[in-house]
C-alpha cells in the first residue's frame, strides 16, 4: 500500500522522515493484525515527498503544511474506529517528527481506496480478491 508524506521542506529532518514512513507503516499494519504478516509487510511502501517552502498551500495562502496520503484496498480501514485510529495517529506521528515546527492544525490526510483496483506486488497483478487472499495465505 502506497504511503506519502508530503510536507513543507524543513520541516522534518532527515531522520525524522525515515521515522514518519517506519511509523505509518507500523501503524497501518498494526491496525490490521498483520504487523507480522510476510506478505503485507514488504508491500507498504512509502515515500516523503518534501515541497519548497511557498509552494504549499491551505486555504489558497502559502502556508507549513503536511499532506499523509494512503492509497489502499477497499477492505483496509474498514470500520469507522479504523478510520479514526488511522487519522488520529497518523497526525500524531507526524505532528511528534515535526519537533514543533509544525502545529497540528496543519497536518491534513486522506485515504484513497481502489474499489477494485490493480497492486502490483513484486511485479505480480493482484485484485483486490487476490490480494486479500495473498494476505491470509501468509498469516
Amino acid at each position: 500500500m502506497p504511503l506519502q508524506v508530503i510536507v513543507t521542506q524543513g520541516i522534518l529532518s532527515p531522520d525524522a522522515e525515515k521515522q514518519v514512513i517506519s511509523a505509518l507503516t507500523r501503524l497501518f499494519l498494526d491496525l490490521h493484525g498483520l504487523s507480522e504478516n510476510q506478505f503485507m509487510r514488504p508491500g507498504v511502501v512509502g515515500e516523503v515527498a518534501p515541497v519548497a517552502r511557498g509552494r504549499t498551500f491551505a486555504g489558497g495562502e502559502p502556508v507549513d503544511i503536511a499532506i499523509i496520503e494512503l492509497k489502499s484496498p477497499s477492505f483496509a480501514l474498514g470500520t469507522p474506529e479504523l478510520k479514526a485510529a488511522w487519522m488520529a495517529k497518523s497526525a500524531d506521528i507526524v505532528e511528534k517528527a515535526a519537533a514543533g515546527r509544525l502545529d497540528r492544525s496543519q497536518i491534513f490526510a486522506n485515504v484513497v481506496y481502489a474499489v477494485d483496483g490493480l497492486w502490483g506486488i513484486c511485479g505480480v497483478a493482484y485484485t483486490n480478491a487476490e490480494l486479500g487472499a495473498a494476505i491470509e495465505k501468509a498469516a
